[in-house]
């Protein structure tokens, strides 16, 4: 994960298990994001869910989520813009306690 205090952005990795039961972000694992959703791995229905459930997670428009490698990969790394520091440190308590 990284930060950049000047765009106040972050670069997250994240592991997407489609087709679950429901959505959650489900934990930190060896230094990414896991991610269940619901929606299944076609069309990009899995993806538009996983950027909703960042969004929303970690306060921000969903256009300021962006899969920038992975597109169809079940590992995935997001780059979100609009992240303050506060809202990262918030975000990481959630899942290192």
């Amino acid at each position: 994960m990284s930060y950049s205090k000047e765009e106040s952005e972050v670069t997250i990795e994240v592991q997407v298990q489609p087709k679950s039961s429901c959505d959650e972000i489900f934990g930190l694992q060896n230094g990414r994001f896991k991610v269940k959703v619901t929606a299944p791995p076609e069309d990009g229905k899995a993806n538009e869910r996983l950027i909703e459930l960042i969004a929303r997670a970690l306060g921000v428009s969903k256009s300021y989520v962006k899969i920038v490698r992975g597109e169809t990969s079940r590992i995935k790394i997001l780059k979100i813009k609009g992240v303050d520091r506060d809202k990262l440190d918030s975000f990481m308590r959630r899942f290192t306690n």
